[in-house]
């Protein structure tokens, strides 16, 4: 149960990183100009998937809260690196960005890491 924490952590911290890509890629390209940046980001501000995504990183930091009444600090840290693999997993099939052979790699030695870290 006390995984659950690290899990509720990493599930919501996903979702807003996805959420935040995938709306902020539909309103475009950041303009030049100050007045522009500053409707640009009112605009993101409103959105309700946004909304939901910063919403999202209250209940996370309450998970990550709980885990860190259950495990060391050193023990927990190195589970949210799993959030670097779901984003490259759901980023692929959600975002449709590309999944490369030095990312695959990349991934294989975070994995490798926590492992290794979790045994220690």
């Amino acid at each position: 149960m006390n995984f659950f924490y690290i899990i509720g952590t990493i599930i919501l911290s996903v979702y807003g990183q996805l959420i935040l890509k995938w709306r902020i890629a539909q309103y475009g390209h950041m303009p030049s100009g100050l007045t522009d940046k500053f409707i640009f980001f009112g605009k993101l501000i409103l959105d309700p998937f946004i909304i939901s995504a910063f919403a999202a990183g209250f209940p996370a930091t309450l998970f990550w809260m709980a885990a860190m009444t259950k495990f060391d600090l050193s023990f927990a840290y190195p589970f949210t690196s799993l959030s670097f693999v779901l984003i490259l997993i759901f980023s692929a099939l959600f975002l449709e960005e590309p999944v490369t052979f030095p990312k695959i790699i990349g991934m294989t030695l975070i994995v490798s890491g926590i492992i290794v870290g979790s045994r220690a």
